[in-house]
C-alpha cells in the first residue's frame, strides 16, 4: 500500500493563529523581556484557549522567538536586494556605500512597521542572550542580499591581528541594535515625539553609518595600513557586517 508524506497545508486560521502568536510574543518579550514573559502569558495575551496552541505551533520557546527573528530578516532581506543590485551595477563601491547598505535596509524596516514597534527591544535581547545569540547573527548574515553585498568586499589580507575583524564586526553589530532599540523605545513612550519617527529614523541611520564608518577606519585601516579614502573595490572576499 502507498504511504502518503505530502505535508498538509496549514488552513488560514491556523496561520491567522501562529502569526498573531509570534506578534503578540515579540510585543510581550520586547516590553518585559525573555525571563519574565512564559509560554501561558503569551498565550492568554494572544486570545488564544486552547492550552497547547503555541507548543503546537512552536515546539519551544527558542522556536518561536527564531521565527519571529527570520521573519523580519526576510523583511529586511527584501528591502536590501535592489540596494545591492545598484550597487553592483554601479561598477564601484566605496565603503560608505557599503556600509550604508548593511544600516539602511534594517531602518527602512523600522519605518515600516510604524510606531509603536517592538522589533528593536526584541532583538536587543536576542543578540546577547546564549542560546539565541549565534541564530540572531546567522539569520541577518545567510540572507541573499546579505552575501550579495559581502562579494563587494574587499580582500582582507592577511592582518597581524585575526580576532580584530570579529571584534570589529561585533561592536557594530552591538552599536546598530541597540541604538535602534533605544530610538524605537523612545518613541514608544513619548520621549521622541511619534510625529517625526520617519525623520527620526533616518536621522539615526545616517549617524550610524558615519559611526560605523569611523570604527572601520579607526581599527581595520590601522590593521591593514589601508587609507579609508582609498577603498573603493569592485570585487571582494568574505567577512562580517560593515567593514
Amino acid at each position: 500500500m502507498k504511504v502518503s508524506t505530502a505535508v498538509a497545508t496549514p488552513s488560514p486560521r491556523s496561520l491567522r493563529a501562529r502569526d498573531k502568536l509570534m506578534h503578540t510574543a515579540e510585543r510581550l518579550y520586547a516590553e518585559h523581556g525573555f525571563a519574565n514573559v512564559s509560554i501561558r502569558m503569551i498565550r492568554e495575551a494572544a486570545g488564544q484557549r486552547n492550552k497547547s496552541a503555541v507548543q503546537y505551533h512552536f515546539s519551544t520557546r527558542d522556536e518561536l522567538i527564531q521565527a519571529i527573528l527570520a521573519r523580519h530578516a526576510a523583511e529586511i532581506d527584501r528591502l536590501r536586494a535592489p540596494m545591492v543590485a545598484e550597487l553592483e551595477s554601479s561598477g564601484e563601491v566605496s565603503r560608505r556605500d557599503r556600509i550604508a547598505c548593511v544600516i539602511a535596509p534594517s531602518i527602512e524596516h523600522h519605518i515600516e512597521l510604524g510606531t509603536p514597534s517592538w522589533y528593536g527591544r526584541f532583538l536587543a535581547q536576542a543578540v546577547v542572550e546564549p542560546s539565541l545569540r549565534d541564530f540572531t547573527t546567522e539569520a541577518n548574515v545567510s540572507t541573499p542580499s546579505f552575501q550579495r553585498l559581502e562579494q563587494l568586499r574587499p580582500p582582507r589580507g592577511q592582518e597581524r591581528d585575526p580576532g580584530l575583524f570579529e571584534r570589529y564586526a561585533s561592536m557594530t553589530r552591538v552599536l546598530i541594535v541597540h541604538m535602534c532599540a533605544e530610538l524605537e523605545g523612545d518613541l514608544a513612550t513619548g520621549r521622541v515625539d511619534p510625529a517625526t519617527a520617519e525623520r527620526s529614523w533616518r536621522e539615526l541611520g545616517e549617524t550610524l553609518v558615519t559611526a560605523v564608518c569611523g570604527l572601520s577606519s579607526a581599527l581595520l585601516d590601522q590593521e591593514t595600513g589601508v587609507g579609508a579614502g582609498r577603498e573603493v573595490v569592485s570585487g571582494g572576499g568574505a567577512g562580517g557586517p560593515g567593514g
